[in-house]
């Protein structure tokens, strides 16, 4: 069995209008990553705060053409690190995912270092009934992991499931949306340095977020 890579994502013009299922288009809801509610354990797990409304309305996507099917599986891999409270963050976004998507079947993997692995997770999604896998890489430019390293273990997950078709979908790349990520992480830690806002999950007990003084 072979991989399909594959580049699907449609990117609206005008991100606040509204654009009929019909055309094939999303209509996209963003919600600012600061108005997340933080629940400060130590697993450094993010409370939801999608409304079950957003949740019911997202889940007609999926009998879109081109939409996740109550059928498919959606792994969302990351590169992995040794460090647990990284890996944990993986799973504070699969579990948005899900409940802003609310595709049935949504499962975390890491590429390396950690676990579950992209075979434990392509298994899971194959005894949740999953009969086609969509492997969505959480990395930001199509190196050589896009390329090589996660079509492989792909691949190679894929060989004890026979019938299981999968497809490997673009990494983020250039996305309209991803300049208001980066503009709100940028504001948010002004804030957390100038004493207004507490550490966001990404930073939240590391200490990095501060200001560095080089002595002269």
């Amino acid at each position: 069995m072979t991989s399909s890579t594959c580049c699907s994502s449609i990117i609206p013009s005008q991100l606040h209008n509204r654009v009929s299922i019909r055309r094939i288009t999303t209509n996209i809801i963003w919600v600012s990553p600061k108005s997340l509610k933080v629940q400060k354990t130590k697993e450094y797990h993010l409370k939801s705060c999608f409304s079950a409304t957003t949740a019911a309305a997202n889940r007609e996507l999926r009998g879109d053409k081109y939409g996740v099917g109550d059928k498919d599986g959606v792994i969302i891999v990351d590169h992995g690190s040794r460090r647990k409270e990284s890996n944990l963050l993986l799973n504070d976004f699969v579990a948005m995912f899900r409940d802003k998507t609310g595709y049935p079947i949504v499962e975390p993997a890491h590429m390396e270092l950690a676990e579950p692995s992209i075979k434990d997770a392509f298994g899971s999604c194959v005894r949740q009934g999953a009969n086609r896998v969509i492997v969505s890489p959480y990395f930001l430019s199509p190196g050589r992991h896009w390329k090589q390293d996660i079509p492989s273990l792909t691949a190679e997950a894929a060989k004890e499931h026979p019938g299981v078709t999968y497809l490997i979908t673009a990494p983020l790349g250039l996305h309209e949306q991803i300049v208001e990520v980066v503009n709100d992480r940028i504001k948010h830690c002004i804030s957390h340095v100038a004493g207004d806002a507490e550490e966001c999950a990404v930073c939240v007990g590391t200490g990095k977020c501060r200001l560095y003084h080089v002595e002269s």
